[in-house]
């Protein structure tokens, strides 16, 4: 995703609050010996999978909802992942287009089997109408239409999704330029690639064009490690569990930074090792990394888009 990579690349240029520190990346390469732990996919066990269309379904509406645990400290990906997958083993049609456009918040969290409101219950149900609606209209019905229009191009289906659900159109407007982020849509060509195993429905010609995924363990992670650092401005609000706003320049300096810094580490390690390595791999290791540890600082964001 070039546009992806341009304008983060344009931000860490730029940036006031967040920085890539080069010795930070030589570090972590020098570390891994010229080698990325291999983490697969379902590496936790919790995500449906039938090698067909249902899947597809399943992972669209995944990726739907995959956004803002954090207000709700025992409320974790693993809850949403696990949730849909029982739902789906229990009702096939659970994700039916017809039926993705008339869930209520209350239904909503009944499929979870969660007992209490979810944070931004009423985005998560009206992006699943939105994604319900569209899907009966344009792909009818069937998010695997949809990923058969891409023509097995990544860079196609992130199009796609960006074009026809508003609610994946992840960019904001940092010092009079348009940034474009789009972790969630990213990361659906990312699950089909890895639940499949980069044939049938996850097969894409172009998956190196993927970035890594934006959200608000893997800058954490990069902090930790010293690949990326904050002003002390913003250390102060991440460090004392504050809210930052969507949109500040803060917010978008994080996740443009952190899309930046993996791009570079990804070159350092085929410069250094003589190997390519896609962003997927190294966002499966940091992410898998960052949810091995509670007790990291995260920046707090509410957001539908991560």
């Amino acid at each position: 995703m070039e546009k992806v990579k341009a304008s983060s690349a344009w931000v860490a240029s730029n940036s006031s609050h967040v920085f890539v520190d080069a010795s930070g990346l030589e570090k972590v390469v020098e570390e891994l010996h010229d080698n990325v732990p291999s983490v697969t996919w379902d590496f936790e066990g919790i995500h449906y999978f039938d090698n067909g269309p249902l899947t597809v379904q399943y992972l669209f509406v995944l990726d739907t909802l995959n956004f803002c645990f954090w207000p709700d400290e025992e409320l974790h990906y693993d809850h949403l992942a696990a949730g849909l997958k029982a739902a789906l083993e229990n009702d096939s049609s659970v994700f039916d287009a017809d039926r993705l456009k008339s869930y209520s918040g209350p239904q909503l969290r009944k499929l979870l089997n969660w007992s209490r409101p979810l944070p931004l219950e009423d985005e998560r149900v009206r992006l699943l109408h939105e994604v319900g609606t569209e899907l009966e209209k344009s792909f009818g019905g069937k998010a695997a239409n949809l990923v058969t229009a891409a023509g097995n191009s990544a860079v196609c289906l992130v199009e796609l999704v960006t074009r026809h659900f508003p609610g994946f159109r992840d960019h904001s407007v940092y010092k009079g330029h348009q940034v474009f982020l789009y972790k969630r849509a990213q990361i659906f060509v990312a699950d089909l690639w890895g639940a499949f195993k980069g044939q049938g429905y996850g097969a894409f010609h172009d998956i190196g064009s993927v970035t890594i995924f934006a959200d608000y363990i893997v800058p954490a992670v990069l902090r930790q490690l010293g690949v990326l650092t904050y002003s002390p401005s913003l250390a102060t609000i991440v460090d004392g569990k504050k809210e930052l706003p969507s949109g500040t320049e803060e917010e978008v300096e994080i996740r443009a930074c952190t899309i930046y810094a993996v791009e570079k580490l990804r070159e350092l390690i085929g410069t250094k090792a003589g190997k390519e390595v896609l962003s997927i791999q190294l966002d499966l290791w940091l992410w898998s990394c960052g949810v091995k540890c509670p007790s990291l600082q995260h920046h707090r964001t509410l957001s539908i888009y991560y």
